[in-house]
């Protein structure tokens, strides 16, 4: 671990742009960092070919789960939930699931959707209704933890795959549940049962959702900022197809207006990894997309003004990033953990005018 002391212009303040000592610590160097979840004294880090890690809070320690050390049979993980007394991540061949009171390794396949039905590119607890959701590649899955009961689910709306495909999953409050998909959004009433067609949604870029744009709309993320939810995108075009999913951050005020943020307003690409808040701020880890080398490429991080829409872009050198890749952000009340395809930094905004007013971090949650 390297740890330093910097001052640098860093707009993050509630109100306006401020000199701000900042604190920030290095770990993980060269490894891909996929997903990150947190719960007790512990944040928990999924990665693409290093397996899992663990992070002890209280003591700044770190254990690995991987074949290197011979306690997990996988090392290639999309992403990773965890509760109390369960981690589970995804991967291609299905869930993985640690029990943390034995500390043993399952592995679950699904039946329903095929080879690729066992992809898991998205998982998120709800510890209200100690339930876990599960987005495959095809198929929503419900996992009653307590009774250890999955149900399936196919969402596909007008007979398009693409609806089917769960990208993202975000708890809204205490009675919302949004499933982004490569093809549109659902919010669900979790209260009610899953079969009640009025416990649903279905929103994509027609009829105006999304202001119309592209051919369809990809959601990558999802975040919530008062009567506000805002929508990461993917970008995705190419030569024959320049306007197939065109990316940017969409903002839903809940009352069907809309409104986004592109490169047109300063964003370094289109392409959205992932949003994160912290009082007023959005954060953007961005991307853009080489039509024709059908590729993405990291453009690194972006703060978003919720009042004004203004849109700063970070310098990655003042943050002492080795990687333009941002692929996930977790604030977890006072550290913004930042996750990118060459490791994991960890800043601290030492200057107390920096200090938000948010919910409680989700790794203080109780079951």
């Amino acid at each position: 671990m390297k740890s330093f002391f910097i001052s640098i212009v860093f707009l993050i303040t509630l109100a306006y742009p401020t000199f701000s000592q900042v604190s920030i610590d290095k770990y993980l160097n060269n490894v891909s960092i996929t997903g990150i979840a947190a719960y007790g004294n512990y944040i928990w880090f999924s990665t693409n070919g290093q397996g899992i890690y663990r992070y002890s809070i209280k003591d700044d320690r770190w254990y690995n789960y991987s074949t290197r050390r011979n306690n997990l049979n996988n090392d290639l993980f999309y992403c990773i939930a965890v509760s109390r007394n369960y981690v589970w991540v995804g991967a291609v061949n299905g869930l993985y699931t640690l029990d943390l009171r034995k500390d043993e390794w399952q592995n679950r396949k699904f039946a329903l959707g095929g080879e690729m039905g066992n992809w898991i590119r998205s998982l998120c607890y709800d510890p209200q209704q100690n339930v876990l959701w599960i987005g495959r590649f095809q198929n929503l899955t419900k996992l009653e933890v307590g009774k250890h009961k999955y149900t399936d689910r196919m969402l596909m709306q007008n007979n398009d795959a693409k609806t089917n495909t769960i990208k993202v999953i975000k708890l809204d409050g205490d009675s919302l549940v949004w499933f982004g998909t490569e093809n549109g959004v659902f919010k669900y009433r979790k209260k009610m049962s899953m079969d009640v067609r009025s416990a649903w949604q279905f929103i994509n870029n027609k009829d105006g959702g999304f202001l119309g744009e592209g051919e369809s709309v990809s959601i990558s993320d999802i975040l919530f900022a008062q009567q506000t939810v805002w929508f990461g995108t993917d970008e995705f075009i190419t030569l024959k197809d320049p306007k197939f999913n065109l990316g940017g951050v969409f903002l839903y005020n809940r009352k069907r207006s809309w409104d986004e943020v592109t490169t047109r307003d300063g964003l370094a690409g289109n392409g959205v990894y992932c949003l994160a808040r912290t009082g007023n701020k959005i954060w953007v880890g961005s991307y853009s997309f080489d039509k024709r080398e059908k590729k993405d490429y990291g453009r690194g991080l972006a703060l978003i003004d919720r009042e004004t829409m203004k849109v700063t872009n970070v310098d990655l050198n003042e943050l002492q990033l080795n990687s333009s890749k941002i692929t996930c952000l977790y604030f977890d009340g006072t550290n913004m953990w930042i996750g990118t395809d060459e490791g994991l930094t960890k800043v601290v905004i030492e200057n107390p005018l920096a200090k938000w007013a948010l919910k409680k971090p989700e790794h203080v949650q109780q079951e």
